[in-house]
C-alpha cells in the first residue's frame, strides 16, 4: 500500500514538473514574441536619422546582427490566429530589414535598382517556403487591405517614404501608421498639395487600386493633411530612386 501511495506521489510530482515546464515554455514564447523586433529597433535607432536617412557605411560593420535578426524571424512566422496588427508589424519590419540587408550586401551602390534580379531574389525562408521582396509586399501586405503600408515599407529611395527609425510594434501600430502617412503627405519634396492642385508621389499611381477611386484618394489626403480639396487635377512627381543615404551622422 505504501508503495502505491509513493508511486502516486511521484506521478503527481512528475505531472507538476511537466506543467511547470510547459508553462515556462509558453511564457518564454510570449515574451520572445514581444521582443523579436528589439534587435531591429536598436539598429534603426543607431543608423537611421529622424528624417529617414541611413548611415549604410557604418551599418556595414553590423551586418551579422542584421542577419541574426532576420534568422530570428524565421522562427516566428505569423499564425492565422494572430491579430492583423501583429501580422502587419512582422511583415513590414521584415520587408524593411531585408531591403537594408540587400543594400549592405552590394554596398556601395547608387540605387536599389542596380541590384540585378532584385525582384526574383529569394531572401527569406520560413515554414518551408521562400519569399522575395515582391512576395512580401504583393502577396502578403497588400492583401491585408491597409493602403498605409506603402508609407511604411521602404525601398531605400530618396523619393520614397522615410525609413522610420524605430521598429513597428503591434501595440502602437495605428499611431505609427498615422505618423508616417502624415509625414509623407506633408513632405513637399514627395508631394505638393493645395486645394486646387495635387502633385503626388508616383506611389499613388503605381498602387492606385490600393487607394481606391479619385474621391477616395481625395478623402484620404484630406484626412491626413487637413487641406480642403476643391476637386483638383492629379499629377505625379518624378520618382528619384537614388539611395536614401546619409554620408555622415
Amino acid at each position: 500500500m505504501t508503495e502505491v501511495v509513493a508511486v502516486k506521489d511521484l506521478n503527481k510530482k512528475t505531472m507538476k514538473s511537466k506543467l511547470i515546464f510547459v508553462f515556462c515554455l509558453f511564457f518564454l514564447s510570449l515574451n520572445a514574441q514581444k521582443n523579436i523586433h528589439h534587435r531591429w529597433n536598436q539598429m534603426l535607432n543607431k543608423y537611421v536619422s529622424e528624417n529617414g536617412q541611413v548611415n549604410y557605411k557604418a551599418w556595414m560593420f553590423e551586418q551579422d546582427n542584421l542577419d541574426a535578426y532576420i534568422r530570428t524571424l524565421e522562427g516566428f512566422h505569423p499564425k492565422k490566429k494572430d491579430s492583423k496588427n501583429q501580422k502587419l508589424a512582422f511583415w513590414i519590419n521584415l520587408h524593411n530589414a531585408l531591403t537594408v540587408q540587400l543594400i549592405l550586401k552590394k554596398y556601395p551602390i547608387k540605387s536599389i535598382n542596380n541590384i540585378n534580379g532584385l525582384w526574383e531574389i529569394k531572401c527569406f525562408s520560413s515554414l518551408n517556403k521562400e519569399y522575395t521582396l515582391g512576395d512580401i509586399k504583393n502577396k502578403l501586405l497588400r492583401k491585408m487591405n491597409e493602403p498605409r503600408i506603402h508609407f511604411a515599407i521602404n525601398f531605400t529611395s530618396k523619393s520614397g517614404p522615410r525609413l522610420l527609425n524605430q521598429a513597428f510594434q503591434e501595440r502602437n501600430l495605428e499611431n505609427q501608421l498615422r505618423q508616417i502617412t502624415n509625414d509623407f503627405l506633408k513632405d513637399s519634396t514627395k508631394n505638393k498639395i493645395s486645394s486646387n492642385q495635387l502633385k503626388l508621389s508616383e506611389i499613388f499611381k503605381r498602387f492606385e487600386n490600393d487607394f481606391g477611386t479619385k474621391d477616395q484618394i481625395y478623402n484620404f489626403i484630406q484626412t491626413y493633411t487637413g487641406v480642403s480639396l476643391n476637386v483638383p487635377k492629379i499629377n505625379y512627381l518624378v520618382y528619384n530612386w537614388d539611395l536614401n543615404e546619409l554620408n555622415s551622422f
